[in-house]
């Protein structure tokens, strides 16, 4: 496997609409950074976000997840209470080839203010507004800039396909929209 440039990434987001919308060169006027870069691709953070309370003392169960565990909010600015997380979603839509395999790591500007955006790998024949866990690691409210910067993905291409994609799998995430809770 073997990490690809702006250019391979420009080709496929072009020609085979691998990523959309699609924003060639980076953007940073007054703004946390997004778009194509050197070996990468920075996508920025949608304006609906699910805030993670305590509120109604549900337990965190991945197997029986109760979504009263997340307060739904909508606008250019989300707050995350201390020491808590919110799920966000990308504004980009991602269509991953079957050969390719991508890594998502967090933006350092927001790493340096202790907030960790967390992603699991986007699978060969994944398709899909990619579900963010964005995390306030400090003990005081954390302010996320929807429409702007929020992590960066890494794309890794095989010399080969894979024997089983994630759409031949039918993954329980394959097109998600909105801001996806966890399935069994």
């Amino acid at each position: 496997m073997a990490i690809k440039s702006d250019n391979w990434i420009k080709g496929k987001a072009q020609n085979d609409a691998m990523i959309e919308p699609f924003v060639e060169s980076q953007v940073r006027n007054d703004v946390i950074s997004y778009g194509l870069s050197s070996y990468g691709y920075d996508v920025r953070i949608a304006d609906e976000y699910k805030i993670f309370t305590n509120l109604n003392s549900t337990i965190v169960d991945p197997k029986h997840f109760d979504e009263r565990s997340f307060v739904d909010y909508q606008g250019d600015v989300c707050i995350i209470p201390p020491n808590s997380f919110a799920l966000g979603r990308t504004l980009e839509y991602f269509r991953i080839p079957r050969q390719v395999m991508t890594i998502c790591v967090g933006k350092s500007t927001y790493a340096r203010c202790g907030i960790i955006t967390n992603v699991t790998p986007l699978e060969p024949g994944w398709e899909g507004f990619v579900t963010l866990e964005i995390s306030n690691t400090t003990p005081l409210p954390a302010k996320i800039y929807s429409g702007e910067g929020i992590a960066q993905i890494l794309f890794f291409e095989s010399d080969e396909e894979c024997n089983q994609s994630y759409s031949d799998k039918r993954g329980k995430y394959q097109g998600q929209v909105g801001v996806t809770l966890p399935k069994l």
